[in-house]
């Protein structure tokens, strides 16, 4: 039996479940697709929903197979794809320090999937017993450089732009309030 491997796994893989399930049915205290889709949106990511669909899906996937030890280069890469998108759309600009809001627990993070990822999942686990070769420094760099590809991905070119705001001039050329549907057509609130 490998000890520490199977504590790390045992650990971070079921807090990740947990981490996810926050996002994708508001349970352990989470605020659900809604709540963490509209966090999402005042993030740059839209629409807010979908982007907190897909976070949540990875964290909990990749919990699920890193408790299990299983296909562990997946694994990495969906934890390690959500904790880089936390870094670059969150954490990066407050520096390292989590006591300022950093980036330092991510990073950890990341830094153990892809450890793991090099040494494999140890014993037991399902990658020890059907795919002992899921492993090694090769596997280790492709997950790493699948996560930062997804998070990319997921965050610059499947992300809608912002809606442009419907604003008008006055006599002056001054720019007013922004318009809204429902005062163009006459309705009221």
């Amino acid at each position: 039996m490998d000890l520490g491997r199977l504590f790390l796994r045992g650990v971070v893989g079921p807090l990740f479940v947990g981490h996810g399930t926050q996002k994708l049915f508001g349970w352990f205290g989470g605020h659900g697709l809604d709540g963490t889709g509209g966090f999402f949106e005042g993030l740059g990511l839209r629409p807010g929903k979908r982007h907190a669909t897909a976070a949540g899906a990875a964290e909990t996937a990749g919990g699920v197979l890193l408790t299990l030890g299983a296909l562990t280069p997946l694994a990495s890469t969906l934890v390690s794809g959500t904790m880089i998108t936390a870094i670059r759309k969150v954490h990066l600009p407050k520096g390292p320090w989590v006591t300022e809001g950093g980036y330092e627990y991510n990073l950890a993070l990341i830094g153990a999937m892809t450890a793991l990822t090099e040494v494999g999942p140890g014993r037991p686990s399902v990658d020890n017993a059907l795919f002992p070769s899921l492993r090694g420094g090769k596997w280790a760099l492709a997950a790493l450089a699948a996560a930062a590809a997804g998070s990319y991905l997921a965050t610059e070119r499947f992300s809608d732009a912002a809606p442009a705001e419907d604003t008008t001039q006055d006599e002056q050329g001054l720019e007013q309030q922004p318009r809204f549907e429902r005062d163009e057509v006459g309705t009221t609130a």
